[in-house]
């Protein structure tokens, strides 16, 4: 998209919305709560997710614990914090927990959540020449190291016959990856919702191939080892969880009034919202955290391992706790369209 028509600011709050990407940006941690009792639930999320989605759909009231809500602005530093017990609980994408994972660090997988993974798109502009991802081969990509587009990049190109050595990788956080894929300094950009739609609804880019079939389109609640000790904490995550759940069945039901809600929480435009919503955000159906979910996000590990940006071997079932799966689908069910 020219610039001329989506202003750089717009690019702001959109970092915000990330549950994917890396960076160092530290928590807004003000004193933001709901509810009321003596337990506290430290819950992190990222503009625009669970606490806009709950408040949303009415589910923080009647509340018999508090929760203290810290935004992050992407799923890496917000493990950070479960990790070192500064959050009891926290959603991110698929893979923040698999590097996380990597480093040893104190999470468990508690949650999950299955949608498609349209959104998740190798974009090209419009006057490129490309049109299957097998031409990709000897072209430069831009994506975010240790995102979920980076991992979507790989299995694309493995799906094409071709490996990440087979391309120019250029190593950029979406700001910087926008720029150079605006002035042609990059010939794709591997990214995810809510870009994806920014770039298609501007009319200044296409989609050449997307992670559906290829990615397993799964987002996750993380939790703290410690807090699940703690069997008061563990209630409230549960029924946190629950609250998540129904919520999300909202947004399925609601897209158009979720998307204004987004939109005035995160300052996307609103036909962006809309559109990243229809395409992703109200696919997501929960499901259990079963074997089949450990061994698709084993993959994604083997597959970071091999590419030396994990340093080794990772057993992901290590990482998590089935306990709140109840009835729940398993995470083989297809996401809602």
């Amino acid at each position: 998209m020219r610039r001329l028509l989506v202003p750089a600011a717009l690019l702001l709050p959109l970092t915000l919305l990330l549950t994917s990407c890396g960076g160092d940006s530290a928590a807004d941690t003000g004193a933001r709560t709901d509810g009321s009792g003596s337990v506290t639930l430290s819950v992190g999320d990222q503009k625009g997710g669970s606490e806009a989605i709950l408040r949303a759909a009415g589910e923080l009231k009647n509340l018999d614990y508090r929760i203290k809500w810290s935004t992050f602005t992407s799923g890496p530093p917000l493990l950070e914090a479960v990790n070192a017990g500064a959050v009891d609980v926290g959603g991110v994408g698929n893979t923040p927990p698999v590097f996380a994972a990597g480093a040893d660090s104190k999470i468990s997988v508690v949650a999950a959540w299955h949608g498609t993974s349209r959104g998740d798109a190798v974009l090209v502009r419009n006057d490129s020449k490309l049109t299957s991802p097998k031409q990709l081969k000897g072209r430069s990509v831009a994506v975010a190291q240790g995102s979920s587009a980076h991992y979507q990049l790989v299995a694309s190109l493995e799906a094409a016959g071709l490996r990440l050595k087979d391309i120019k990788v250029k190593y950029l956080q979406p700001a910087d990856a926008l720029a150079a894929f605006n002035s042609g300094k990059v010939d794709a950009w591997a990214v995810w919702d809510p870009y994806t739609s920014q770039v298609l609804q501007a009319k200044q880019g296409r989609v050449l191939t997307t992670g559906d079939g290829v990615t397993n389109g799964l987002s996750f609640q993380v939790a703290s080892p410690a807090a699940l000790r703690n069997s008061k904490k563990a209630a409230a995550v549960k029924d946190y969880l629950a609250r998540l759940r129904r919520a999300q069945g909202w947004v399925h039901d609601h897209q158009a009034e979720w998307a204004k809600v987004w939109a005035k929480d995160t300052g996307l435009p609103y036909d962006v919202a809309l559109a990243s919503v229809r395409r992703t955000n109200a696919t997501r159906v929960a499901v259990a955290v079963d074997k089949p979910l450990i061994a698709s996000e084993q993959r994604i590990a083997d597959t970071f391992t091999e590419l030396n940006l994990i340093p080794k071997k990772v057993d992901f079932g290590d990482f998590v706790d089935p306990r709140f799966n109840g009835d729940l689908p398993p995470s083989t069910t297809p996401a809602k369209h």
